[in-house]
């Protein structure tokens, strides 16, 4: 949790007065009714990365084989990347596994018929409009297994200090309802601190096929919106509306 405690004077008043100030209360410390009061501020933004987990599975009857036949699917995976655009550092290896594989009978050992082989890429793509046929051409290219995608947004920066803002008006508003309702006004703000939304829900995801030119079905993806939120805790001086 981040605290920012705002102050009314400048640097420069603070000195002039600070002799004036020896047995003047702590500015945190609150003379009149104290106030406090939490609210979250949310914006709705678009967002602008997705984030996919395309793998490839291979088996055959021994080990050396089913790597092979996986490498071989996975270097055309990764051809059909930089064929999109996509910069080597967009794209990351997540994992990679050789499993043997089993026939159970009653009352038998288990024996050994095969090999599997998977390897797993973890893949970012920014450019949104073509995320459905890059997904249709990785499995053209052998992908056998995905996961996600998942939306986010790069940079949150700007739409959290709008959240941020949002909050903070919020509190102001209610701090004043609070102050003309009891025949008070607001002082001042003594304190002010932010947590993370925790509650902000996963990013969601709509995908459909669309038929092509030529007829054939295409994955359409469509990132909707993401909420970004904040929420504010701040404290606020109430004193009577006659007291200055």
């Amino acid at each position: 949790m981040r605290h920012l405690l705002l102050k009314g004077l400048s640097a420069g008043l603070l000195a002039l007065a600070a002799p004036a100030m020896a047995s003047h209360p702590a500015l945190g410390a609150v003379e009149g009714t104290r106030l406090e009061l939490q609210a979250r501020g949310a914006v709705q933004v678009v967002p602008d990365l997705l984030m996919l987990r395309a793998g490839v599975v291979a088996q055959a009857a021994d080990a050396a084989a089913a790597i092979r036949e996986n490498a071989a699917r996975m270097a055309r995976v990764q051809a059909a990347l930089r064929q999109a655009g996509l910069k080597d550092r967009e794209t990351r290896t997540e994992a990679v596994s050789l499993t043997p594989q089993y026939r159970y009978a009653p009352n038998e050992a288990p024996i050994v018929t095969g090999y599997q082989a998977s390897n797993s890429l973890s893949i970012r793509v920014r450019d949104l409009t073509r995320a459905g046929s890059l997904i249709d051409a990785l499995v053209g290219q052998g992908v056998n297994q995905i996961d996600g995608p998942m939306f986010l947004v790069e940079d949150r920066t700007a739409a959290e200090d709008r959240a941020r803002v949002s909050a903070l008006q919020t509190l102001q508003a209610r701090a004043a309802l609070y102050a003309r309702s009891a025949g008070m006004t607001v002082h001042r703000i003594v304190s002010i601190s932010e947590a993370g939304d925790v509650a902000a829900p996963m990013p969601y995801l709509m995908a459909r096929s669309a038929a092509s030119a030529s007829g054939q079905a295409q994955t359409e993806i469509m990132p909707g919106e993401q909420e970004i939120a904040v929420t504010v805790t701040a404290v606020f001086e109430m004193r009577p509306a006659n007291k200055p």
